[in-house]
């Protein structure tokens, strides 16, 4: 499957407002990191869209989606302006069954070029999941703590309005991330979720904001444990000389998602 979009000045204009900076810490002229996902928004029909504000899916009992992680190589930079296209494909398929029921592990991988040159190559790792039983909790299991704290550590408080403005930065209609009746009532959520990718890019900026203008090569992340709105969250870094360990800690001291920062 192929897309295509323009990697426009607005886009980062946005998104540096949705991160608070008067001036942003990312090489001017050029697309931040990670905020690729801000282009290439789903175009599917209002009436193709299911209850939970997903495009609906074909009938394999698995309605709910989330993004688990992904692995990121940066190649070269986005000029802000250009064309961008997107070549998608579908790497590995797997079902397995857990604590929630039956689920499907899908890794996609992305090709984004510029004039048809390499820019980002993507691994995508999304996890489809059966609904929610009535009445059922989706709190998050146990959490895992830290070995060592970070060297570096930022609260930061993702609020219903943060959610909301990064939903309409990347279209993305979900309902665990702004309607909190359906977070609760449907999915069993105590609050708001915090977006998967929100919290990654949260991290590639608390990173930036300590280096700068830095030419990242790499970034992968994974997500162990969902954050909501009604609690702050710590973002930690930890630098060293090849780039540097990330990591969200969410209000209960467990690691929410980790996140690796490789330098060119």
């Amino acid at each position: 499957m192929i897309a295509s979009d323009v990697a426009a000045h607005r886009h980062a204009h946005l998104l540096a407002a949705l991160l608070d900076h008067e001036t942003p810490p990312w090489r001017p002229g050029e697309l931040p990191p990670l905020a690729h996902w801000l282009l290439f928004p789903s175009d599917a029909r209002q009436s193709a869209i299911g209850t939970d504000g997903h495009p609906v899916r074909a009938g394999d009992g698995l309605p709910r989606r989330m993004w688990a992680g992904g692995r990121l190589r940066f190649l070269a930079p986005v000029p802000l302006g250009s064309e961008v296209t997107r070549e998608t494909e579908t790497l590995a398929e797997t079902e397995k069954v857990g604590r929630s029921g039956r689920m499907r592990f899908v890794t996609l991988r992305h090709r984004i070029c510029v004039d048809a040159v390499p820019v980002i190559e993507e691994e995508q790792d999304i996890v489809y999941r059966e609904a929610a039983a009535p009445g059922a909790s989706a709190r998050p299991p146990a959490p895992e703590t830290p070995a060592e704290p970070p060297v570096i550590a930022r609260a930061f408080k993702a609020d219903a309005a943060a959610l909301f403005r990064f939903s309409a930065l990347t279209f993305n209609a979900h309902r665990i991330h702004y309607d909190r009746d359906y977070a609760i009532g449907e999915e069993g959520y105590p609050a708001l979720v915090v977006h998967g990718p929100f919290i990654a890019t949260l991290l590639m900026d608390h990173y930036l904001r300590h280096s700068p203008a830095a030419q990242i090569r790499g970034f992968a992340f994974r997500a162990q444990r969902p954050v909501f709105d009604t609690d702050a969250f710590t973002l930690g870094l930890t630098l060293d000389a090849a780039g540097a360990d990330l990591v969200a800690i969410d209000a209960a001291g467990g690691i929410a998602m980790q996140a690796r920062v490789d330098l060119a």
